[in-house]
Order: structure tokens, then sequence, then C-alpha cells
């Protein structure tokens, strides 16, 4: 299951899990729109992997399976 990690790694801007402006590397690093847009070009700065969109959790879901709280900055 996804952590749904709560912030831009590059920048630490909020991405709360309902929001579909992250994106993620298959290791899960998470970045915004516009930090990929600037600065990644769609490459994770971290692992070279694809950024892609991170997919959304329902309300309902993430009562059950909360989205991390864990904020992590590696660039």
């Amino acid at each position: 299951m996804l952590e749904m990690r709560p912030d831009c790694e590059s920048c630490g801007k909020d991405l709360s899990a309902e929001q579909t402006v992250a994106l993620i590397c298959s290791f899960e690093c998470t970045f915004c729109d516009d930090c990929n847009s600037d600065k990644h070009k769609g490459i994770c700065p971290n692992c070279g992997g694809r950024l892609m969109p991170r997919p959304t959790r329902s309300k309902e879901l993430l009562a059950q399976f909360p989205a991390s709280t864990l904020r992590k900055y590696k660039c």
C-alpha cells in the first residue's frame, strides 16, 4: 500500500492524499507538479526512476488506511 507521503521532497509543499498534483516514482519519492515541471522533468532525482501521477485515496479509505505523516527531504 502506498504511504501517501504528505509533502514534496524538494520544496516541502503540502500534498494531501486527495490531491492529484503529486508525482511519485517506484520508491514512492514524492514531488509536487511545480518541482517536476521546473526541476525534475519527469525523472526522480533520488533514484532516476520515472515520475508518475500519484493515485488518490478516497476519504473512506483514508479513514481506514491513513496517509503517512512522515516528511522526507532529499533534494
